[in-house]
């Protein structure tokens, strides 16, 4: 075993050394008296010249490259790096709610005008996955993570040394800018390590940052405002995520498919990990081969409006709107416990972040169980259409109704998650005990991130080729609906109380389930529609760019 094969964690990517004629082991057919042997009513068919015909065939064709070259280990650790780099993101976001009063105070400001810092923190947090994403899915996923470095950077320290409401209102816009992106391509990166097969367990390592974020964002936002200050706030999340992003940039390899394919196509120089680089160095002598199969598409120029794109297709879209409406509720229900717990029960500000982490440990526990379930599904539907799952091979999406896969397991979390969140509202609206709402919080925790990450893990499957571009899409519905969800929060509360305004989330939740089950209905139908349509516009393009140079060359 080499040393490389020893580590497990963040290892570069290990390149396949070529193996000489004499140690390659032989590939001889050898055919038994049993080959080929078919049995129908009675009777018994040998043919060994055709099955020693079939058998060399088959030793001729080079095995099927991996889906990845990285061990389950690596790969775990790759993608729980970048689970916790895309903390930052949601964490930006819940940190800076406690402080709000003393920003107002100290820059001399209104409520409302320092509430529309984090309106347009959400939305610029929906808005600029879009233009990361897509350039990731084109040149990779490590100049995506250093230009969200640079700018999220920047955009703390100046956060933290400002002293006016206009450098605030500017500042929080480009932090948000920076720390967006991360989401997307926490879970690019793990649908470019991980199968279909396996992609509902890895899927739940990369959620575990995001759903880390709103958990611990208030509890570490009041203890530093009361003992540190609110400056001192932008200084710890220039520390986290310089340390976040130091590391990636001394271990993560690249791994978007259209630049190294599954792992052993050597990305350029300048988009190389340290570690990767000086591996490289020392194996300069070394003859290797890469698997150049495994590359997916063909580069071209990023479109920042590609994410749009999917809100034309019908299954896209309906996935959009029912995962966005959900994230709104759920929203909701975060902005508001704040405030509802320090009126109905009087709170101080660090026992308020402290009843956030029931939801936030809920949301932990979907790897032991939505995670799993998802992939357990698959293997199900997997048996039953009589195809072998094989380790670190992808499976052909046309064979499975990957629909069905997801949404099975989905739709039940959002019935359950429904049940909860009307449990919630009526345990805080009838000032019930702390114990019963903080346990229907940890619940909804666990059954909230199930239904959505089912969603999202369909969003991903449907859009292979372009998953940080449908992570962006997805995040720009969820947080425009997001921030919409916040700013009626407030209102609807205080107009029906807390009791029927879960009543009316959950109702909504509940109302569009429908369009769910008719996705599983008519979702490979449309997908396979879409798809046809791709081809006709791709032959037509080739059809026309022929003719262009025929004409060309004919002048």
């Amino acid at each position: 075993m080499t040393d490389d094969e020893k580590t497990g964690v963040l290892a570069a990517p290990r390149n396949q050394t070529q193996v000489e004629d004499s140690d390659r082991p032989s590939l001889t057919a050898k055919s038994t008296d049993n080959d080929h042997e078919v049995i129908e009513s009675g009777t018994s068919i040998k043919d060994n010249t055709n099955g020693d015909i079939e058998s060399a065939k088959q030793a001729d064709q080079p095995p099927e490259p991996p889906y990845s070259i990285y061990t389950h280990r690596e790969k775990a650790s790759m993608i729980l790096l970048v689970s916790f780099t895309a903390i930052i993101s949601p964490l930006s976001g819940a940190i800076y709610l406690p402080i709000l009063p003393s920003l107002a105070r100290d820059l001399n400001i209104s409520t409302s005008l320092i509430n529309l810092t984090v309106t347009t923190y959400l939305v610029l947090q929906g808005v600029a996955p879009s233009f990361i994403g897509n350039l990731s899915d084109v040149y990779g996923r490590r100049p995506a993570y250093m230009i969200c470095c640079i700018v999220y950077l920047a955009a703390n320290i100046g956060l933290a040394v400002q002293n006016s409401y206009a450098a605030l209102l500017t500042l929080r816009c480009l932090q948000s800018c920076g720390s967006s992106a991360t989401i997307a391509l926490a879970s690019a990166v793990a649908s470019d390590l991980a199968t279909r097969a396996e992609r509902g367990k890895y899927l739940g390592y990369a959620a575990m940052g995001v759903t880390l974020g709103p958990a611990l964002g208030p509890v570490i936002g009041g203890l530093v405002d009361q003992y540190l200050g609110w400056r001192w706030i932008f200084w710890f999340l220039t520390i986290l995520s310089g340390t976040l992003f130091l590391i990636l940039f001394i271990f993560l390899p690249e791994t978007g498919r259209n630049v190294v394919g599954n792992g052993s196509i050597p990305s350029p120089w300048w988009n190389m990990s340290l570690l990767a680089y000086i591996k490289q160095r020392r194996r300069r002598r070394q003859t290797k081969e890469v698997d150049l199969e495994s590359v997916k598409l063909p580069r071209k120029r990023p479109n920042p409006f590609a994410s749009l794109k999917i809100l034309g297709e019908r299954e896209g879209c309906i996935t959009l709107l029912c995962s966005s409406l959900m994230y709104g509720g759920y929203y909701m229900l975060l902005t508001t416990l704040s405030s509802e717990l320090s009126s109905r029960f009087g709170f101080s500000s660090v026992i308020i972040g402290l009843c956030y982490l029931p939801i936030g440990i809920g949301s932990l526990s979907y790897r032991y169980t939505g995670g799993y379930l998802m992939d357990w599904n698959f293997r199900r539907h997997a048996k039953a259409a009589g195809i072998t799952i094989s380790h670190n091979r992808q499976q052909d999406m046309d064979t499975l109704p990957i629909e069905k896969i997801r949404l099975q397991v989905s739709l039940p979390f959002v019935y359950l998650t429904s049940v909860l969140v009307i449990a919630y509202g009526w345990a805080m609206e009838s000032k019930s005990s702390l114990a019963g709402i903080e346990i229907s919080l940890f619940f909804c925790g666990v059954f909230f991130t199930a239904s959505l990450n089912g969603l999202n893990t369909l969003i991903i499957d449907t859009h292979i080729n372009m998953p940080a571009t449908a992570m962006a899409a997805n995040n720009l519905c969820r947080c425009l609906v997001g921030a919409g969800a916040a700013a009626i929060s407030a209102p609807v509360i205080n107009r029906v109380g807390m009791g029927w305004a879960s009543v009316l989330v959950a109702g909504i939740w509940v109302g569009l389930s429908p369009l769910l089950w008719l996705i599983m209905a008519k979702g490979p139908n449309w997908r396979q529609a879409e798809k046809e349509k791709r081809n006709v516009a791709q032959a037509k393009k080739e059809s026309g760019n022929g003719t262009l140079k025929g004409a060309q060359g004919g002048q």
